[in-house]
């Protein structure tokens, strides 16, 4: 096979996913302000204990977090290990509140992860668009990686969702 064939076949066997979940009640802009700090997954997404800076300044092209403690649906009730990942931001646009960044290194088996956050205006709200894809991960199907995502962006939105309730609710006493 021809090397510009190979590319393309590794590129057709990629898992590629997509997840959605509206935030009621949220404008657009004030989602993102929640979601575009990039050091700051760990307030948002669900058993994400850790999400630390590595280099960088967050939301700045080329800056790297690290995060821990996440469960995926292969673990069981004894794994011992940490969970982990280092992920670096590839590109952010304030303007058209998207972002994307890739996984570099980790434990849980994901290759060429790459992912694009988007924040959309709603008439009662807005939208969370988390598109991803990534090399095969071994023991996994394409089903967990689509649940794991779309459930972690469930709780994100309603963690969202609930703090900005509560601090409109405390301007308004």
């Amino acid at each position: 096979m021809a090397p510009s064939q190979q590319g393309s076949e590794a590129e057709k066997a990629k898992w590629k996913g997509k997840a959605t979940t509206e935030v009621k009640g949220a404008k657009a802009e004030q989602v993102w302000l929640l979601l575009e700090d990039f050091f700051g997954l760990d307030k948002w997404f669900p058993t994400l204990s850790t999400c630390i800076p590595v280099e960088g300044i967050s939301g700045q092209p080329g800056c790297v977090r690290f995060c821990a403690g996440f469960k995926t649906p292969l673990d069981g009730h004894a794994k011992q290990t940490v969970n982990w990942t280092k992920q670096k931001l590839l590109s952010i646009d304030p303007a058209h509140r998207t972002f994307s960044y890739s996984i570099v290194d980790g434990n849980v088996g994901f290759h060429s992860y790459v992912s694009t956050l988007k924040v959309h205006p709603k008439a009662e709200g807005c939208e969370i668009e988390w598109l991803y894809e990534v090399e095969p991960v071994e023991g996994w199907k394409l089903e967990y990686l689509d649940s794991f995502i779309d459930t972690g962006l469930q709780v994100m939105a309603q963690r969202m969702q609930a703090a900005l309730k509560t601090m409109e609710q405390a301007l308004m006493a």
